[in-house]
């Protein structure tokens, strides 16, 4: 009985750049994903009122994880020019 064998690949570890980026763009999704949660708060009915307001208590813990993450990493997120940018994508 013959046995084939896969070679492993080394997994590269992500570079410090690359980390923080990923950082920043979970602070951006967080960021959306709490919108969200507040707009359909607003207009939730009966038992989805609990549903978001959970859904908001938890994106608020999680974005100021990630925030005091990026400020012990001296990551500075401006959210004025993220919004620049936006508008400018929109026109």
């Amino acid at each position: 009985m013959e046995e084939n064998y896969v070679r492993e690949e080394k997994i590269i570890d992500k570079t410090e750049n690359e980390k923080n980026q990923e950082l920043v763009m979970s602070i951006l999704k967080v960021k959306k994903e709490l919108e969200e949660a507040n707009k359909n708060y607003e207009y939730a009915e009966k038992d989805l009122i609990d549903y978001y307001s959970y859904q908001i208590k938890a994106n608020c813990s999680k974005m100021d994880y990630l925030l005091k993450l990026a400020k012990q990493k001296g990551i500075v997120i401006d959210m004025i020019e993220q919004i620049r940018i936006k508008y400018n994508e929109a026109i």
